[in-house]
């Protein structure tokens, strides 16, 4: 699984015009699901996302977790995103091979926000496989790409 993560101000995000999800300070994601991933590791990315040391501390540092941070200060939004695997190295047209299929990766993004929502962080996600359009304050900014294979 790879996910691109943002440390925002807010995002949201919008399908059709009509905003689906949305959080004000906080963790936006954007989600990839991998051709080889399975459910063993959805935990162990969703730890990994929640105490990632990104926000800072009194001294200014990066020193603290989304989950050490006031439960007023902390919402994810998670957008699933086949894109983050695109892979242009060879060609200007990506390929996206790498990406899971759309009813694999459907059912991992799933269970990846469920395994997230039950840290007891507020998460809003988008509409699966639909056209979205993500608005974003990127805090910081601090944007990080996280690889962590769940097979």
């Amino acid at each position: 699984m790879r996910v691109i993560i943002q440390r925002v101000s807010s995002a949201s995000v919008a399908v059709d015009g009509e905003i689906v999800g949305s959080c004000g300070p906080g963790l936006l994601l954007l989600v990839g699901v991998h051709r080889d991933d399975d459910s063993n590791g959805l935990k162990k990315v969703a730890d990994k996302v929640t105490n990632m040391r990104i926000f800072n501390d009194a001294e200014g540092k990066m020193n603290l977790s989304l989950l050490d941070l006031p439960e007023s200060e902390r919402g994810i939004l998670a957008v699933s995103n086949f894109t983050v695997y695109g892979n242009a190295e060879k060609s200007r047209r990506p390929s996206f091979s790498e990406s899971a299929g759309y009813e694999k990766a459907s059912e991992l993004f799933a269970q990846f926000v469920s395994v997230l929502k039950e840290t007891g962080i507020p998460v809003g996600t988008g509409v699966f496989g639909a056209d979205m359009q993500v608005s974003l304050v990127n805090d910081g900014p601090v944007t990080l790409v996280l690889d962590v294979p769940t097979a």
